[in-house]
């Protein structure tokens, strides 16, 4: 906990040097995998696999088999590109120990121990691919420095760039009792736009909290750290942090399970718009999300996102493969086209592997 303080007081010194950006962290806000964005995002307190490393990093800890996951998301007519890798390996045994500790007056108890934890890694690429720079294309028709209607580019002359963002997460999670799990990710960023680029470093931590068979409550505290973006123009930024609050009611019910999770996301930004609630400094920003998943064999989704738009979804369980699909309108006028996202999780359920 101290540790967690020096790092809050560390980056508030920096505020001088360093300029808080609004939306400069929104590349992050993103997420992992097509179940979570069919249900709105609303799913730090409902994930329990591998795409927990971006929700809950917590969650990482309920994980009892490897679990490797794979996604592509394409938005504003396929403009946009969005993809991520990830893997998780649990550690430890998958119940508890006892031990027996005597007291200052030799009476014996039993105190459970839990050896639970979980590695991950994951890596994500949000881009924008063959953009044409036209810069030293253009020639002057008439030869006196002007460019009218009669100048043409030199297509040999036009190259192409990418602009991408690099997000590398390394986490760990650990179970600490038994409704108690905890985690956390040290985030590694490269931003670039042709020849200028942007690195820095920040720091997720969250919690899970088992109340009941049916009732969890989670807490993902992204940035936390007060992530740092250093440009090669010498430009600075802040990305300041996020707080999501959630909580998830499963239920079994007609022959499947039905799920419903509520999230809110604390932002502290300044945001005037695009926020649910406007507090000055701090905005408040809900999602919803609903799913019944029929036997164990097929899932349909539905929630609302941080903006108010629909979402949808839907997923197929394999023995060991989990395939689905998600989609999600940007603006009601779909001026700016739709997301579309699919997700492929293999589960590694050897004997040799389980935790």
């Amino acid at each position: 906990m101290k540790k967690i303080f020096l790092i809050l007081f560390f980056a508030s010194t920096l505020n001088s040097q360093f300029k808080i950006g609004k939306y400069s962290g929104e590349f992050l806000a993103t997420g992992f995998g097509s179940r979570a964005l069919g249900l709105g995002g609303a799913s730090v307190a409902l994930v329990s696999d591998v795409t927990s490393a971006y929700w809950n990093p917590a969650a990482l800890a309920k994980l009892n088999y490897p679990e490797i996951s794979f996604m592509h998301d394409e938005r504003f007519g396929s403009l946009v590109n969005y993809d991520y890798g990830g893997a998780a390996i649990p550690f430890g045994n998958n119940f508890d120990t006892e031990n027996v500790l005597l007291d200052e007056n030799g009476n014996a108890t039993l105190q459970k121990q839990f050896d639970v934890s979980t590695f991950a890694i994951s890596l994500t690429r949000l881009g924008v691919d063959g953009i044409s720079d036209t810069r030293n294309s253009w020639a002057d028709s008439n030869s006196n420095g002007i460019f009218d209607e009669f100048s043409r580019p030199e297509i040999n002359k036009i190259t192409y760039f990418n602009a991408a963002d690099w997000v590398l997460y390394l986490s760990y999670a650990k179970q600490h009792s038994e409704k108690l799990f905890w985690g956390a990710n040290v985030k590694l960023i490269r931003r670039s736009f042709k020849e200028i680029g942007a690195s820095g470093i920040g720091i997720d931590f969250g919690a899970l909290y088992d109340f009941n068979d049916n009732l969890t409550f989670g807490l993902s505290a992204q940035d936390i750290s007060t992530t740092l973006l250093f440009w090669s123009t010498g430009k600075n930024e802040i990305i300041t942090p996020t707080i999501k609050l959630g909580s998830a009611f499963q239920l079994n019910i007609w022959k499947g399970k039905i799920a419903l999770a509520t999230d809110f996301d604390f932002r502290f930004e300044g945001r005037q718009t695009a926020s649910f609630s406007d507090l000055g400094a701090m905005s408040i920003d809900p999602r919803i999300g609903i799913e019944y998943d029929y036997d164990g064999i097929v899932a349909v989704r539905a929630g609302v996102n941080d903006i108010g738009n629909l979402t949808l979804g839907a997923g197929i369980h394999l023995r060991k493969i989990d395939v689905d699909y998600s989609f999600a309108k940007f603006d009601a006028a779909d001026e700016l086209g739709n997301s579309h996202r699919i997700s492929l999780r293999i589960k590694i359920e050897e004997e040799q592997f389980k935790r």
